[in-house]
């Protein structure tokens, strides 16, 4: 049975998934991408995984950086989603009067994400058209929003109860 593009993206469209900025810089200059294949893999140790199309300039500034970030957003940061999926501005851009900050490694976090990690590279992984990267995290940090969900190529949001917040972090 051969699978289309079409058909893939339908039936996974029914994953309902969070959204993220995956961040890292190109020597100085910080570079990010909105991404929603992200996962946890290990508590021991303290793993994440994020796929990233080889197309993408993150394929070569991940490595050579060493270093990411992931901020998880928030139902109040759908323009930030867009923004760094390149749907509004350019590329060069994304970061133009964004709020961010470092931890641990370096990589840019948004400071105001519903939750972050910030990870070194661990390993690297072929993945079809995707490369996957495994993280290990050096640093994490969460507060008490509604998070941003991607559901059958919409936004939404779910409500939950507050939570305690949660920083792991160097500040």
């Amino acid at each position: 049975m051969t699978v289309s593009d079409a058909e893939f993206r339908t039936v996974l469209g029914r994953f309902a998934t969070g959204v993220t900025v995956v961040a890292t810089c190109d020597g100085k200059t910080p570079v990010g991408l909105t991404v929603n294949a992200f996962a946890s893999i290990s508590l021991d140790p303290p793993l994440v995984m994020i796929s990233i199309d080889k197309r993408s300039h993150l394929n070569d500034a991940i490595p050579q950086a060493g270093f990411f970030a992931v901020s998880i957003l928030t139902t109040e940061q759908q323009e930030l989603s867009r923004r760094f999926a390149g749907q509004t501005g350019d590329r060069a851009n994304r970061f133009r009067d964004v709020s961010w900050r470092t931890e641990a490694t370096g990589a840019p976090i948004l400071n105001e994400a519903l939750a972050w990690v910030d990870c070194r590279v661990e390993a690297l992984y072929d993945g079809g058209d995707h490369r996957i990267f495994l993280g290990r995290v050096e640093a994490l940090g969460s507060t008490s929003s509604a998070p941003l969900i991607y559901y059958r190529g919409r936004y939404g949001r779910i409500e939950m109860p507050a939570d305690v917040t949660i920083h792991k972090g160097n500040t």
